[in-house]
């Protein structure tokens, strides 16, 4: 059964496995609360995931560490099996969909684990798991309903105590639940006032509509750049712990997570993916009652794939509101490219594209100018807007 004992008992297991990450201050993101982030995007494989990993593969019996352990995983769950295993001696093996990305499966192997790629998605690498761990005597390792990686996941709260008193909140990514379920469990064990609030992507809101409900329910897809925590269902522990211990759940939309990752990157000089984003997006954008409040969010992951991290960073500029574009409608006749480059310009913007656009306008010599800019903020692109209109042009959009 899961106890407080037993999450002091994981703190002493992993001291010697773990990078403790200590809280940091969150300046200038989300000015309404007195802000700290707990960056366990900077442990041992880039994920909290390791803790809950490691204590699970710690408590094994002899005769379940000689036949090892299996995973399944396309990201941070696999690296913290493989690296716990590896730790402590003991074969892993890992199945990975096909389509996993090459970085991960490289990644997988560095930290010591056999790999196993299945022909399909998660569902057919998770099936062959279980094939594999009846047939073989393999210990499934799962990734967020088990007690002892909910523990493990309990040691970050512990953690967090050490470093700061007169906590009055801890925002903490929901995918499964096993991060929440031990932070929640903990947390209200030692100090039941304090807030334990759970995000979760509006495109994957398992345990959202499972806890509105009352009931597990397990979703048809999900869609979201918050892949880590894209979980169709929760698990049957974690669904029980969440509903006794944690206050309340939100929703961010993948724009708010772009931004949220854009303000640890500018703000921080911090990396997060989306999963480790999202508590710092709801911070930032209001989902809780936060004001005058002192809060800890977990920036719970940082393996952001490089090759899709300017997408984000773009998408994130243009909810911020730094990065927009102008649809203007004109009368095609020298010098209207430049008079709107000067209003921009003496308004403080920076053009940084000019496309010109041919269609139907109320003017025969009509045409469409979209004009993409460089800009501080959403009061910035309207001063530019009310500044054309009054200088006679026309704004489509």
């Amino acid at each position: 059964m899961l106890s407080l004992d037993k999450v002091f008992n994981a703190q002493l297991v992993l001291k010697d496995i773990i990078r403790e990450t200590h809280v940091v201050r969150g300046y200038g993101i989300a000015p309404q609360c007195e802000l700290y982030l707990k960056p366990e995007n900077l442990q041992i494989t880039g994920s909290f995931k390791v803790r809950g990993s490691a204590y699970k593969i710690a408590m094994l019996s002899k005769e379940e560490r000689k036949k090892g352990v299996i995973a399944c995983s396309a990201g941070n769950h696999a690296q913290g099996v493989a690296l716990a295993a590896t730790k402590n001696g003991i074969k892993s093996l890992i199945c990975l969909p096909d389509s996993a990305p090459i970085s991960k499966v490289e990644a997988t192997k560095g930290f010591g684990a056999e790999v196993c790629l299945v022909e399909g998605v998660y569902d057919d690498a998770y099936k062959k798991a279980l094939e594999l761990r009846d047939s073989e005597g393999y210990t499934f390792v799962h990734p967020f309903d088990d007690e002892n990686v909910i523990a493990g996941q309990g040691t970050i709260a512990l953690e967090i105590y050490h470093d700061l008193d007169n906590i009055d909140a801890i925002i903490v990514p929901v995918g499964g639940g096993g991060l929440i379920s031990g932070i929640a469990y903990t947390v209200k064990q030692i100090r039941p006032a304090v807030k334990v609030y759970g995000v979760q992507a509006a495109g994957a809101p398992s345990m959202f509509k499972s806890i509105k409900d009352g009931k597990i329910e397990c979703l048809d897809s999900v869609s979201t750049i918050a892949d880590g925590i894209a979980v169709k269902q929760p698990g049957e522990n974690t669904f029980e712990l969440v509903s006794k211990y944690v206050d309340d759940i939100a929703l961010v939309s993948d724009d708010e997570v772009a931004s949220a990752i854009l303000a640890l990157i500018e703000k921080q000089k911090m990396i997060a993916e989306g999963a480790g984003a999202v508590s710092v997006a709801a911070a930032m954008f209001d989902k809780f009652n936060l004001k005058g409040k002192r809060v800890v969010s977990i920036v719970s992951g940082g393996n952001i794939d490089v090759t899709s991290l300017s997408r984000v960073i773009d998408r994130g500029l243009r909810k911020s509101g730094r990065s927009s574009s102008l649809l203007i409608e004109l009368i095609d006749k020298p010098g209207q490219l430049k008079e709107i480059a000067r209003i921009i310009a003496d308004c403080g913007g920076n053009v940084t594209g000019v496309h010109y656009e041919k269609g139907y306008t109320e003017s025969i010599n009509g045409c469409f100018l979209r004009i993409e800019m460089e800009t501080r903020d959403w009061d910035h692109v309207n001063l530019i807007t009310q500044t054309l209109q009054s200088e006679g042009f026309k704004i489509i959009q």
